[in-house]
C-alpha cells in the first residue's frame, strides 16, 4: 500500500532508511558466511572443502528461504524484524556452537550444515520482505526497486568481506566478532521496522518486538561477557597437557601445551599445536632435527636457508656448526617467531637460536620469496607444515621444488621434510617424486620419532649425481643420529617400500588429496 501523498523529503528519508538495512543486513549476512568458512578452515584444515560447503548450503537455503517468505509478505514489516532478531542470535552464536560441536559432541560436520542452512535460509527471506516495504513507501517499477535493492545488497557484502578480514579479526577475533555483527544485525533490523514502519505494527507486535531485542541482547552480551572463559575451556578440550599459551595470528592457530611426564620421566613435555597440527614434542624433537638438518650438513655449509621452522629449533641444530657465517630463515607467521623468541621454556630449547647474529628471520611467504632470491646457499631445509591445506600444498609441488634449484651454490643440498612413510605412504612418494621432477638426484630416508611415529625426509642435489647419505665429519655430539641409524634409515621395509605416484604440481596438487585420504581418522 502505498503512503498517501507523502512529503518528498520524508519518503525519501523512509527510502533511505530502507536501503540503509539492506546494506547493512548484506553486510552480516556474508560476515556469517565468512566466519563458518574461517571457522572450518582453521578447525578441518580443508579451506576449499569448508568454503564450498557453507557457500553452496547457504545459497541453496537463500532460495528456500525467499520461497518461504512469500506467505508473510502481508505482515513485510513484522516477519523482517522476527527475521532479524532471530538471524542476529543465532548468526552472532554460530562460532560459538560450532566450536562447542567440535570440542565436546564430534558432530562438527552435520552443525555446519545445520548452520549454514538456518542462516541461509534467514537471509533468503529478507530480500522479498524488503522489496515489499520499499514499495510501500513509494510504488516504482519493479525493476527500479530490483536495481536499487541490489545495489544495496552488493555494496554491503564488499563492506562485510573486507571487515571481516581486516577490522573484525584482528581486533575481536572470531568468536567476540560474530557477536558483534549479530548486535549489529539486530539493531538495523529493529530499528528500521520500528522507525519507518511503526505505524503497521500492532500495540502488541511493537511489544513483543522490544522484548524480543532485549532478549537477544541480553543473550548476545552474555556470550559477549563469558566468551573468554568459554574459549579457553572449549581449547582445553582439544588438548590433553594444560595450554599454557594460545594466540589466533593472521594465518593460523597457535597453541603451546606443558605437562610433567608421569611414565619414568620427571621432563616437562612441551608441545607446539599450529592449527591442531603437533610441531613438536620436546621429550624428542631432537630426534627429528637432528635426522632433518645433520645429513644437509656434509658438505660447503657457511650459508643457510631454512624454509619455516620458525620455532628455531631447525636452526638450533645449523648453528652448532662453528663455520656457519649465516641462517637465513623464511617463516609466514610472525607470531611464532615472536613465541619462540620470548616463552622462556621455547627459548630454551631452541637456545635462543632466533636472537643469534648470523640468523636472520624474513616473515615471507617461501613460494613469493624464492620467486625474487638472488642470494646462493650451500644448504636448503624445507621444514615446512604438512601438505594437507590448500596453503600449504603449494610448498610440496614441482615448481616449489624448481624454485630452490636457483638458489642452491654448486655443490649445495637441499633437505625436505616428508611427512610419514608409514601412515602416509602415497604422500611421501608423491614429494619425492616432486623433488625428482624438479630436477634433483634423491635419497629418501625415515627415523622413528616416537610422537610422529615413522617420520621421511627427502635428501637432494641438483643433477644427476644423489647426495650420500652420511654425517658431516665435523659433526657435533648427537643424542639421537648415529652412522649406524643413519645408514639403516635408507631401507624402507616391504610393507613400505617405494610406491609409484605422480608428482605434485600447483595445478594437480596430489599431495593435498594423498594427505587428506591417508591422515584421515589419525
Amino acid at each position: 500500500m502505498t503512503v498517501d501523498a507523502p512529503a518528498r523529503p520524508r519518503w525519501r528519508a523512509a527510502r533511505a532508511a530502507v536501503l540503509l538495512a539492506v546494506f547493512v543486513c548484506a553486510a552480516c549476512g556474508l560476515v556469517y558466511e565468512l566466519a563458518l568458512v574461517a571457522l572450518g578452515s582453521y578447525l578441518i584444515g580443508d579451506a576449499v572443502g569448508q568454503a564450498s560447503i557453507v557457500l553452496g548450503v547457504m545459497v541453496f537455503a537463500m532460495g528456500v528461504g525467499a520461497l518461504v517468505a512469500k506467505p508473510l509478505q502481508s505482515r513485510a514489516a513484522a516477519a523482517f524484524a522476527a527475521i532479524e532478531l532471530t538471524l542476529a542470535l543465532l548468526g552472532g552464536l554460530s562460532v560459538l556452537g560450532l566450536y562447542a560441536a567440535f570440542a565436546w559432541l564430534d558432530l562438527y560436520g552435520p552443525a555446519l550444515v545445520g548452520t549454514a542452512f538456518v542462516l541461509g535460509l534467514l537471509i533468503g527471506a529478507e530480500i522479498p520482505l524488503l522489496m515489499v516495504m520499499l514499495q510501500r513507501i513509494r510504488e516504482q517499477s519493479a525493476g527500479s526497486a530490483v536495481a536499487d535493492l541490489f545495489a544495496a545488497d552488493y555494496v554491503g557484502a564488499l563492506l562485510g568481506g573486507l571487515a571481516f578480514p581486516f577490522l573484525l579479526m584482528p581486533v575481536f577475533g572470531q568468536l567476540k566478532g560474530a557477536l558483534v555483527v549479530g548486535a549489529v544485525n539486530a539493531v538495523a533490523g529493529v530499528a528500521l521496522v520500528l522507525t519507518v514502519f511503526r505505524d503497521e505494527l500492532g500495540r502488541r507486535a511493537r511489544v513483543g518486538l522490544c522484548a524480543g531485542s532485549v532478549v537477544v541482547g541480553l543473550l548476545l552480551g552474555y556470550a559477549w561477557v563469558t566468551a573468554g572463559d568459554f574459549e579457553v575451556t572449549a581449547r582445553q578440550q582439544l588438548y590433553r597437557d594444560p595450554v599454557v599459551h594460545a594466540e589466533r595470528s593472521r594465518y593460523q592457530e597457535i597453541v603451546l601445551t606443558r605437562s610433567v611426564r608421569e611414565v619414568g620421566h620427571a621432563d616437562t613435555d612441551l608441545r607446539l599445536f599450529l592449527n591442531g597440527d603437533l610441531q613438536f614434542s620436546s621429550v624428542d624433537e631432537y630426534r627429528y632435527h637432528e635426522a632433518l638438518v645433520h645429513p644437509a650438513m656434509r658438505g660447503p655449509h657457511g650459508d643457510v636457508l631454512v624454509l619455516g621452522a620458525g620455532d628455531g629449533l631447525a636452526a638450533r641444530e645449523i648453528l652448532k656448526y662453528p663455520d656457519v657465517r649465516s641462517v637465513t630463515l623464511v617463516d609466514l607467521d610472525p607470531a611464532v617467531v615472536s613465541l619462540a623468541r620470548s616463552e622462556p621454556q621455547l627459548r630454551d630449547l631452541n637456545r635462543r637460536s632466533l636472537t643469534d647474529p648470523r640468523v636472520r628471520v624474513l616473515n615471507l611467504d617461501a613460494f613469493g620469496w624464492l620467486r625474487t632470491a638472488t642470494q646462493r646457499f650451500d644448504v636448503v631445509i624445507a621444514d615446512l607444515p604438512d601438505p594437507d591445506e590448500t596453503a600449504t600444498a603449494k610448498l610440496y609441488t614441482v615448481e616449489f621444488y624448481s624454485l630452490v634449484r636457483p638458489v642452491l651454490a654448486p655443490g649445495g643440498r637441499l633437505v625436505v621434510q616428508s611427512g610419514s612413510p608409514y601412515f602416509a605412504p602415497r604422500s611421501y612418494w608423491s614429494i619425492e617424486r616432486s623433488v625428482r621432477e624438479a630436477g634433483f638426484a634423491t635419497v629418501p630416508y625415515h627415523v622413528d620419532v616416537p610422537s610422529f611415529g615413522d617420520w621421511g625426509f627427502v635428501l637432494a642435489a641438483p643433477g644427476g649425481t644423489a647426495p650420500e647419505l652420511a654425517l658431516p665429519a665435523d659433526v657435533p655430539p648427537l643424542r639421537f643420529l648415529t652412522p649406524a641409524v643413519l645408514a639403516a634409515a635408507a631401507t624402507f621395509p616391504a610393507d613400505r617400500g617405494r610406491v609409484d605416484v605422480p608428482a605434485s604440481t600447483l595445478l594437480q596438487p596430489r599431495v593435498l588429496e594423498y594427505a587428506r585420504e591417508e591422515w584421515r581418522g589419525y
